[in-house]
């Protein structure tokens, strides 16, 4: 235990409500990483900017692998729309180990782990690059989400542990801008990369990013591990899995045409892993997946509201290059330059989010922006090969604009109520959910893709086909605007640098320290 220096009450009260000493009853508690992380709170910016090196690897590759879909199906020998298991599987392993990633954290420290994490997504990256068939480019992208799902976690929750409440905003700001670089240079760069060298090299380009990334965090990460780390939860771990897995795999070979019994089938066994987990988790303190978290009325709203709008944004980045290549017929580089401008709204808007949310609210801002968001996918659906690129560039500029905002609000309101001691715990439970949503925005593309070309006899996709798909997935998210309303007025309200007008329920964690965590 640190043995704390005389000082006098008011300062030690002080440092309870900014989160930098534990309240009395957790004095036992407190450990040398105290020192540490503040420390590292001086220099949170230099550890957002390393955090930020492994999102831009992760983002770019994501990014590049889209535009290269329709290449890598016709050398593998199969449909465009079969390779969204390239996809899914990725955020299926992201789901499956997130949860994991923060008590791994705890137990080993969070350099240890966060090294190991950028080393495994290297390897994954190497497999993929030499993958002969579809189901060996599955596998290999298998063992990237595994890296990546301790990657991402860990790497936020180091600078979430690291900094003050009032440089929360400042901070994710530093961590975010240079992680929109990812999904800006990833379309062209991979639509260049197919079009004049070889697809194998979009993975390639990310062994010298995490060899960068690997010295960073030698240098300037400190090995921060909880003292009281969680045991293990072994059996919760394997029916999450379980759950998770059949659920996705099921939902992906759905979209496929002769799957349907093996989809029923693998969708029951998760309904059944899933039921089986929220009757084990009940009352349980070291739960994977703790439950309990959705006590917490904004934690519980952001999930819900934020799972539904994420049905469109797993599938538009897998529907939109498909569109563009297969539907309207262009190279793999001009579908690459098209799809920037969701990026480059995205990256417009991260400079005007506080000023929206300050002035208007993270209620009122969420239901705005979310019903322009949802409207602007949908439009994109309409798309034809006789409009306007200019027009086409514009549209995705707004609607990536509204939809990263919906992010960035649903990310940071999500913490308003949780505190420090359960911060590991909620954002695993967070990201959980964040990836399986995409996985399943993704897999509802893909099938109402396939169910459009089926029922009108077409062998490929044309854009009427993506009209059907388009206006499915932005249906379900249309559904959030609801969950939006169920927001308090001034929720929030403290993250916005102005007092609460109303006291938060004696029986919800106390949020002496809200941080927040961006999504892109």
């Amino acid at each position: 235990m640190l043995r704390l220096r005389r000082r006098g009450l008011a300062a030690i009260n002080s440092e309870v409500r900014d989160g930098i000493v534990p309240a009395a009853s957790d004095v036992s508690c407190i450990h040398d990483d105290t020192i540490e992380r503040r420390g590292t709170a001086r220099n949170y910016r230099t550890v957002a900017l390393i955090i930020a090196c492994a999102l831009f690897m992760e983002q770019t590759d994501a990014t590049v692998l889209t535009t290269a879909l329709p290449t890598m199906a016709r050398e593998f020998g199969v449909t465009a729309p079969s390779m969204s298991i390239a996809l899914t599987i990725y955020l299926l392993a992201l789901a499956i180990f997130i949860p994991v990633s923060g008590r791994l954290a705890d137990r080993f420290g969070s350099r240890t782990v966060f090294l190991a994490a950028i080393g495994t997504f290297v390897a994954g990256s190497m497999l993929c690059g030499q993958a002969p068939t579809l189901w060996f480019i599955v596998a290999a992208r298998f063992i990237q989400g595994l890296g990546g799902a301790m990657m991402i976690p860990i790497g936020r929750l180091v600078l979430l542990r690291s900094v003050d409440k009032a440089d929360m905003l400042s901070a994710t700001a530093w961590l975010i801008m240079p992680a929109l670089l990812g999904p800006i240079v990833g379309p062209p760069l991979g639509g260049f990369i197919v079009t004049y060298l070889d697809w194998r090299w979009i993975f390639y380009i990310n062994v010298p990013i995490g060899l960068l990334g690997f010295v960073l965090v030698l240098a300037f990460i400190d090995d921060v591990r909880e003292v009281r780390a969680t045991p293990p939860d072994l059996p919760g771990f394997l029916l999450s899995s379980v759950a998770l897995g059949c659920l996705l795999f099921g939902f992906e070979l759905g979209s496929r045409h002769g799957q349907g019994r093996l989809a029923v089938t693998l969708i029951a066994i998760g309904v059944a892993a899933g039921l089986g987990y929220l009757r084990y988790a009940r009352g349980r303190a070291n739960a994977i997946l703790d439950l309990t978290l959705m006590q917490v009325p904004a934690f519980r709203l952001s999930v819900i509201a934020g799972s539904l709008t994420r049905i469109t944004q797993g599938a538009q980045p897998f529907l939109l290059p498909l569109m563009f290549q297969l539907g309207f017929g262009l190279s793999a580089a001009t579908s690459g330059t098209i799809t920037i401008a969701g990026a480059i709204g995205s990256l417009v808007m991260k400079a005007l989010a506080l000023p929206i949310l300050r002035r208007f609210g993270f209620r009122r801002s969420l239901v705005v922006c979310g019903l322009v968001a949802t409207l602007a996918y949908a439009l994109c659906g309409f798309f034809r090969p006789s409009w306007p690129m200019p027009m086409i560039f514009a549209v995705l500029v707004v609607a990536g604009f509204f939809m990263s905002f919906q992010f960035t609000a649903y990310n940071t309101i999500a913490y308003d109520g949780i505190g420090k001691e359960r911060m590991s715990d909620a954002t695993s439970f967070y990201a959980t959910f964040q990836q399986l949503m995409l996985s399943l925005g993704i897999c509802i593309g893909a099938s109402s893709l396939n169910l459009a070309m089926q029922l009108s006899h077409h062998a490929h996709p044309r854009p009427a086909d993506f009209t059907v798909a388009f206006l499915a997935v932005t249906a379900i998210s249309l559904l959030a605007s609801v969950w939006n309303l169920r927001f308090a007025p001034d929720a929030g309200a403290e993250m916005r640098g102005q007092p609460p007008r109303r006291s938060a329920p004696a029986a919800l964690p106390s949020p002496a320290d809200n941080p927040s965590l961006i999504n892109l």
